[in-house]
């Protein structure tokens, strides 16, 4: 097997002894009649397919990035251990992806040098471990974490154009490999097979876009307002979780809601704390050690006082930009306790910054005694009453005949038979579609969506036209003046067009050079077959 032009021996041996994991030079190569069975050509196959399901999984890393601070509270209450695994995952899927695409890499430098594909055994083992592992990946996610295939749907509004643009590229490419194979291979049923498959391949992708929808395809001038922030548990990357620092950072921010978990002590104080336990955002085990199992609810309100509700946060480090912070901010964070709903809502009046808040548990025996408790304290506190939002179900018409003038929050969608029309909703972003959203707003309904940590995420939630949302990244989301990316659906049209055409005359030309490349490659070798040839009849005749 002759050697391509361009491609020297040298670098051929090298890329075999790599994909090979064994030293073998190219005259060995041809004494030992090396070639590439099928058995290898299914390898080859292999080795793509699960290039591909890693990248996919790589795709889902990316985007499950945005809910991950939620696996970690999860994981924390099982297991009562506390690390970023975020980026535990992104490494290890670096890894993954990084082994996979450089095995391809070599197999199609191989194929264009016109070298045997024989992938070791080691690396069938690695590759058959690393399809296992996505694989598991994949539904360990679809058990525990099955909302999180919606957000991959909501992603593709946000990637679809530049995914298109990509696997284009991709696929593009692909053809001076394939042309390589065809050219070289004499099996005429697995050339058309080939030719079928990736012509196939390419049409759908060329009609890909009309498939393609995303709400950031508009004019400029329809886009909707910019939504409004609501600060999740305050400014959470900046400060301890649900204290007066954090609602001072989110004031910062420019959010215009505090969302917040209160509770009601045993000696009946409203405070703000979203766990069950206090395990993880305060000293609770140092301070009460026994007591430290026990539900926040069973602590009065002169234990939770004595409580250091700053410190974890520096220890922990729940977000990577708490090694940011400025030493004042740091001496700050030391001296934070956990407030009262009483001092929230003092703060949240000052700062002209409405309050949302659930009432936490919802199943507690004495949970009549929170609901009085807790409108007790924002009847006593002076703030408008326009500025809480109440989103707890339990009681609501209670809440709505003692307080009338507090605004009612549903943590539903609205009914056919809605006895009272909705005016505000509060959901996950995974349960409303941008058809919805949009529906929503022409009715003049008030559509909040939480937990919005993305830029690509909170880019799409405002193409849509949504009235808020709730975020962790305030100071990121701040920032914003637009979208991350707004195309005019003229505009699209004519990258589509470009795009297309260049990729089929990229592929033409693949195709047409390495023609001439084979012909000129074996002249000789046909000539002297020729002369075999007729030297066998004569000697039989």
């Amino acid at each position: 097997m002759a050697d391509p032009p361009g491609c020297c021996r040298p670098c051929a041996t090298c890329l075999l002894c790599l994909y090979s994991c064994q030293w073998i030079t190219a005259k060995k190569e041809k004494r030992r009649g090396l070639r590439t069975t099928k058995c290898d050509c299914s390898w080859f196959l292999f080795l793509f397919c699960v290039f591909l399901f890693t990248l996919v999984w790589l795709y889902f890393t990316v985007i499950i990035l945005n809910d991950f601070h939620n696996f970690n509270e999860f994981i924390f209450k099982q297991r009562k251990l506390w690390l970023d695994w975020s980026l535990v995952l992104l490494i290890a899927t670096a890894v993954l992806i990084t082994y996979s695409a450089v095995l391809l890499v070599l197999a199609l430098c191989l194929q264009l040098c016109g070298q045997p594909l024989k992938l070791h055994w080691l690396h069938k083992t690695l590759l058959i471990l690393t399809a296992l592992l996505v694989a598991a990946a994949f539904t360990g996610l679809g058990i525990k974490w099955a909302e999180e295939w919606r957000s991959a749907r909501i992603s593709l509004q946000a990637t679809g154009p530049f995914l298109h643009i990509g696997i284009l590229g991709g696929m593009t490419l692909l053809a001076w490999p394939l042309a390589s194979f065809i050219y070289r291979t004499h099996n005429t049923g697995l050339k058309v097979f080939l030719l079928l498959v990736y012509c196939a391949a390419m049409i759908a992708l060329y009609l890909a876009p009309l498939g393609i929808t995303s709400p950031c395809i508009m004019e400029e001038s329809q886009l909707p307002p910019k939504p409004a922030l609501v600060g999740h548990r305050g400014a959470p990357m900046l400060a301890p979780e649900n204290t007066l620092m954090s609602l001072r950072k989110a004031v910062d921010c420019d959010v215009q809601v505090f969302e917040t978990d209160v509770m009601v002590s045993a000696d009946g104080v409203p405070f703000l704390m979203h766990d069950e336990e206090l395990t993880r955002t305060t000293n609770v085990q140092a301070v009460f050690p026994e007591r430290a199992a026990l539900n926040s609810t069973a602590f009065n309100w002169t234990d939770l006082q004595q409580l250091d509700a700053g410190t974890w946060f520096l220890e922990r480090r729940p977000f990577p930009t708490v090694q940011s912070l400025s030493a004042g901010d740091r001496n700050q964070v030391t001296k934070q306790r956990i407030p009262s709903l009483e001092q929230a809502l003092e703060a949240a009046k000052q700062s002209n910054i409405s309050i949302m808040f659930d009432l936490r548990p919802e199943n507690h025996s004495d949970y009549q005694s929170f609901v009085n408790a807790t409108l007790d304290v924002i009847l006593q506190s002076g703030i408008p009453l326009q500025q809480v939002l109440w989103l707890p179900d339990g009681f609501r018409e209670q809440v709505k005949q003692q307080a009338p003038g507090i605004q009612q929050v549903y943590g539903r969608k609205r009914l056919q038979n809605e006895k009272e029309p909705l005016l505000h909703v509060n959901l996950p972003y995974q349960d409303m579609s941008s058809e919805e959203i949009r529906q929503y707003r022409q009715d003049n309904i008030s559509v909040n969506l939480y937990v919005v940590n993305e830029p690509w995420l909170f880019s799409v939630l405002w193409c849509s036209g949504v009235s808020s949302v709730t975020t962790n990244a305030c100071q990121v989301l701040k920032e914003m003046n637009r979208p991350i990316w707004l195309l005019p659906s003229s505009t699209y049209l004519m990258i589509w067009i470009v795009v297309d055409c260049a990729s089929f005359l990229v592929i033409l030309w693949a195709f047409v050079l390495l023609k001439k490349c084979s012909q000129r490659r074996w002249p000789v070798e046909s000539e002297t077959d020729v002369l075999l040839t007729k030297i066998n009849s004569l000697m039989q005749e």
